[in-house]
């Protein structure tokens, strides 16, 4: 799972984006996006469904690196998001 933040305080953004790659019960692959603000309960989900794994990971990359162009990153200040409201970095 890649997951991105973009904290900008002057602007009242706090967000977080989970970007993840996994096998379907039906034997395709799905790439599965996750968003919204840093400590709310209440976010979105997408799934992108595929064919085969590989489409699938190229699919997540382009969309990290969309997603960094516009300024998210794999850190966060610790009084952005504690880590008790689940949203961290996970290698």
């Amino acid at each position: 799972m890649i997951t991105l933040y973009r904290v900008d305080d002057g602007q009242n953004m706090h967000r977080f984006y989970h970007l993840r790659v996994e096998q379907t019960l039906f034997g395709g692959w799905a790439l599965i996006r996750e968003w919204g603000r840093i400590g709310s309960r209440r976010g979105q989900t997408l799934e992108e469904w595929f064919d085969d794994a590989e489409p699938a990971e190229v699919a997540l990359r382009k969309l990290e690196a969309t997603k960094r162009r516009k300024g998210y990153g794999t850190a966060i200040g610790a009084r952005s998001a504690p880590r008790s409201q689940g949203y961290h970095h996970e290698s």
